[in-house]
């Protein structure tokens, strides 16, 4: 019987992963077998799938639940980081990763929070979402990937996220992770998020960011909570960081012959 392929389950602020280390790039990681994995009744169930490669340095992999390609996630950004250090493929406690968004610096903290350097944030105009036939005004955010958000008085718990709120598809035509955020003080703010190619997840780490320099306007640091936990944004004259938490919960060998039939 051929061995099995090697994978572990984690998840940043319940934003869950499956992570494969692939350091070869040896895997045929097809958007069949992607949308297997992540489907929670024929798969394990994530909202996207982490591949550890090295052509040359580290390089993230990130695939969404539907197959597609994305360009950055900052949770899994944190839990691939992780990864390397608990692994022992990384000794240092910093060191950077690749993205199709560029490189990212982490820092893997003892306490097993890692921060993600996430680099500039772009304000780009004015944009709206609608749910269930109602218009929210928002702000379009670049985060090396596409955000819409939309900053609220109120109601954030009544609003039906169970399909992709409707967008400018000439603004965004490779489709947009839409948030919605309701501030909460002067220094937190609560959000809920649809992610593009997913559905509604318990925290988007870019878009913890998008939602920062949203309320922001400018600099400044940011304690955002989502539906699975709380993280911390910084956003400066630098650029942007996102500190929070990465766990793993299960490890373990997929089935060649599962694995082969999809």
């Amino acid at each position: 019987m051929s061995a099995g392929i090697p994978f572990l389950k984690g998840h940043g602020t319940e934003n869950d992963f499956v992570l494969l280390p692939d350091l070869d790039a040896a895997l045929d990681l097809t958007p069949d077998r992607v949308r297997a994995l992540c489907d929670r009744q024929r798969g394990l169930g994530a909202d996207g799938v982490l591949r550890v490669v090295r052509p040359g340095g580290w390089f993230m992999d990130y695939r969404n639940a539907d197959g597609s390609v994305a360009e950055m996630c900052g949770n899994g950004a944190r839990v691939f980081a992780r990864y390397l250090v608990d692994a022992g493929l990384e000794s240092a406690s910093g060191f950077v990763l690749g993205t199709r968004a560029g490189p990212r610096p982490v820092e893997v903290h003892p306490d097993g929070d890692v921060t993600v350097h996430m680099g500039p944030v772009s304000l780009l105009g004015s944009s709206a979402a609608t749910v269930s036939t109602v218009d929210y005004l928002g702000v379009a955010v670049g985060v090396g990937n596409p955000h819409l958000v939309c900053v609220l008085d109120g109601g954030l718990e009544e609003l039906d996220l169970t399909v992709p709120p409707g967008h400018d598809v000439t603004l965004f035509p490779n489709g947009v992770n839409v948030e919605f955020a309701v501030p909460d003080g002067p220094d937190r703010v609560r959000m809920r998020v649809h992610e593009r190619g997913v559905g509604e997840t318990r925290s988007c780490g870019t878009g913890t960011v998008a939602v920062a320099a949203a309320v922001l306007g400018g600099t400044g640091k940011l304690t955002v909570d989502v539906p699975g936990g709380t993280v911390q944004v910084t956003i400066d004259e630098h650029g942007s960081t996102l500190t929070g938490p990465a766990v793993f919960v299960a490890r373990g060998e997929l089935d060649p012959a599962w694995w082969n039939s999809v």
